[in-house]
């Protein structure tokens, strides 16, 4: 006789963990990125967050399949963060550069978990609906659909691609980051006009601009790019 299958909603822990909490996916996504601020990616383990949640680590695949899922399952609710109180104006440029500074700052606000997810493709809620809201402020401005595809593609890997780079760089050890942070203002300012003309001119504004992320710039000018192919 072939084994009854149980639906998933039966097979998660509706009882009260030791500490008086019943599990959800929220509750253990929150915590797994706790985990990751607290001890970079190398500490979030199904181990150590059955720790933290006081539960058996055998009861967290009742929730997600496996490790990796549930990393999904981070980068989703980064980008849910992010669209959370968005509305469209119906000005297209203004639409999409809210959105993409939504996303980086959502990612930078945790970086670890930035730097694990931002290359993923989950497809899960959030993610599909960043994407639905990006493809239609294009269409709804009229593009055509190849034109849409295009800047919809340029628009989410460069955001993606920035939060990634700075999130890697807000997740380096203190030291390591206020060293990185000083060579602007050691090593290049000290290069000579002779050898170096060009850094040595710049030294002074790359001392300041190179400490800032060059993603709203960037953004800035992918936008005013698309903006010359905006039907008239």
């Amino acid at each position: 006789m072939p084994k009854r299958v149980v639906p998933e909603e039966r097979r998660r822990r509706r009882r009260p963990t030791k500490s008086g909490r019943v599990l959800s996916e929220t509750l253990i996504v929150e915590t797994a990125l706790r985990l990751l601020h607290e001890h970079g990616s190398a500490g979030l383990t199904a181990r150590r967050l059955g720790l933290a949640l006081d539960c058996d680590p055998s009861t967290l695949y009742r929730y997600f399949r496996g490790m990796d899922e549930l990393t999904l399952a981070i980068g989703d609710a980064l980008i849910g963060r992010a669209l959370r109180g968005w509305r469209p104006t119906g000005q297209w440029r203004d639409d999409l550069r809210a959105i993409g500074l939504r996303i980086h700052a959502a990612y930078l606000s945790h970086p670890q978990a930035a730097v694990l997810t931002a290359s993923r493709v989950s497809g899960r809620a959030n993610e599909l609906a960043a994407d639905e809201a990006v493809l239609g402020v294009l269409r709804g401005a009229s593009f055509p659909l190849p034109e849409t595809v295009r800047i919809y593609h340029a628009f989410i890997d460069t955001t993606l691609a920035f939060a990634a780079l700075d999130a890697a760089s807000l997740a380096l050890p203190a030291a390591a980051r206020r060293a990185d942070e000083d060579m602007w203002r050691s090593a290049y300012a000290r290069l000579p006009a002779a050898t170096h003309p060009h850094i040595a001119e710049a030294a002074p504004l790359l001392a300041t601009r190179m400490l800032t992320s060059a993603y709203p710039t960037a953004l800035d000018m992918l936008l005013t790019s698309a903006e010359t192919h905006a039907p008239r």
